[in-house]
């Protein structure tokens, strides 16, 4: 009983505060966080390592750790722990794409979440996510990891500029260059993608 009490507790901290919580020694601060974020670091460097999920594991278990190595010198409210997190992550997939250059696995795509579709459906969205993480994978470092967070994390242009320590003028800048490539590399693809109707 005591245990719920706490794990509800637990649940209604800030991310903040439970990264204070662990560094103080409470375990179940960590695995409240840990359940929190995770799968959002997991899904980005998805994106970023095009579609890797082997290796997006390991990127997103090397940026928990780092969390947890940095949480002792942790200062609340000076910074977000999403947005340094989602730095850390941004930077290990990077370095793991330079060292890679070799080029990105393009068959591993991932399957659709949703199971009701046909499979006619089925096959046209992993087309597309296929298609999109390819021109993703396309573009430059910068400007992919800038077209991800706003359009596919939905995050605001200060943030992003938090997370890649630049100013908003340039996260606007790449964003736009980034979604006008997108839309050069795919634009010829539209019937191809069934999107011959959507205009």
């Amino acid at each position: 009983m005591a245990f719920d009490a706490h794990k509800e507790c637990m649940s209604t901290l800030g991310d903040d505060a439970l990264l204070v919580a662990f560094a103080g020694g409470d375990a179940g601060a960590a695995r409240e966080l840990t359940q929190r974020l995770a799968p959002r670091v997991f899904s980005h460097a998805v994106r970023m390592l095009g579609g890797d999920r082997a290796e997006a594991e390991d990127v997103a278990q090397e940026a928990l750790l780092r969390l947890w190595r940095a949480a002792p010198g942790w200062r609340e409210g000076e910074a977000k722990v999403t947005t340094w997190l989602y730095r850390v992550t941004a930077n290990l997939c990077i370095d793991r794409m330079r060292k890679r250059r070799g080029g990105p696995d393009l068959d591993s795509v991932p399957e659709p979440v949703d199971e009701a579709p046909s499979a006619a459906e089925e096959m046209q969205n992993a087309a597309r996510a296929e298609a999109l993480q390819g021109a993703l994978n396309q573009l430059p470092d910068r400007q992919r990891q800038a077209v991800i967070l706003r359009h596919i994390e939905g995050m605001s242009n200060p943030e992003i500029a938090q997370i890649m320590d630049i100013g908003p003028r340039a996260v606007e800048s790449l964003t736009a260059r980034g979604k006008r490539a997108l839309e050069a590399l795919l634009s010829g693809r539209r019937a191809e993608l069934g999107y011959e109707d959507d205009d």
